[in-house]
């Protein structure tokens, strides 16, 4: 069975009459944490999406890119996308059940907010409104305003891009404990490592991006003017 098989009827559940609580909660363990994490990309994304006033054909580009969509599941993948799409309103209700979810793995919630900046900026603009909604789903989600902050640095051209906010840490750090920090961000981004959290696999092409940001960010700090691969 397909993921957005599983996904369908999920939300088939939900049009139904199921709420949103009992079906999150039959998606709790593994491996169905991986149809919650699409869920949620769905529908936030969708919904972010809307939240500037209009879904462009980038930003549905965008969602394509962060779930790799196999031809025979294209239809599906249409459909539930432009269910959640329909308006923003119950992005909240969303994100909270699914920061409930992964409450134990906040790695993973970072997974989800970096699939949402995907999609924000995929037209070339990061509007107002966008800002807006992420920054409360970050809220939501747990995140502190540096974490937020790091994310935006990484996809937002026009945002502060210095090496220390986008690796999420201080200035005034050792060197040894912004080493300490890059590393663990580095087995964090590892396709293994988010496949274990339940991040489908559909989504990984992500971290590729996340690996070059977060290894010129040390390289930077470090020193290194050469290429991104780090140095464990």
């Amino acid at each position: 069975m397909s993921l957005w098989t599983r996904i369908s009827e999920a939300l088939a559940a939900l049009a139904n009459g199921e709420s949103l609580g009992a079906v999150f909660d039959r998606l709790r363990s593994p491996p169905e944490r991986t149809v919650a994490f699409a869920i949620a990309v769905v529908a936030l994304g969708a919904k972010m999406a809307k939240a500037d006033g209009q879904v462009t054909r980038d930003e549905v580009s965008a969602f394509r890119e962060v779930f790799q969509i196999a031809r025979e599941d294209e239809a599906g993948a249409a459909r539930v996308f432009n269910l959640a799409r329909q308006d923003v309103g119950g992005y909240d209700d969303y994100a909270r059940r699914i920061q409930k979810m992964f409450a134990d793995d906040p790695t993973t919630l970072c997974d989800l907010m970096e699939g949402l900046f995907h999609i924000a900026m995929a037209d070339g603009f990061y509007h107002p409104s966008e800002n807006e909604f992420l920054r409360d789903v970050s809220r939501i989600f747990g995140q502190s305003e540096q974490q937020f902050l790091a994310l935006r640095a990484r996809f937002v051209p026009e945002a502060p891009r210095d090496p220390y906010t986008v690796l999420g840490v201080s200035a005034d750090a050792s060197k040894d404990e912004i080493r300490k920090h890059w590393r663990q961000l580095v087995r964090e981004t590892h396709p293994d490592a988010m496949i274990a959290r339940g991040v489908p696999e559909e989504a990984i092409r992500l971290a590729e991006k996340k690996m070059i940001d977060i290894n010129r960010a040390w390289d930077q700090i470090n020193g290194c003017c050469g290429n991104a691969s780090g140095h464990l």
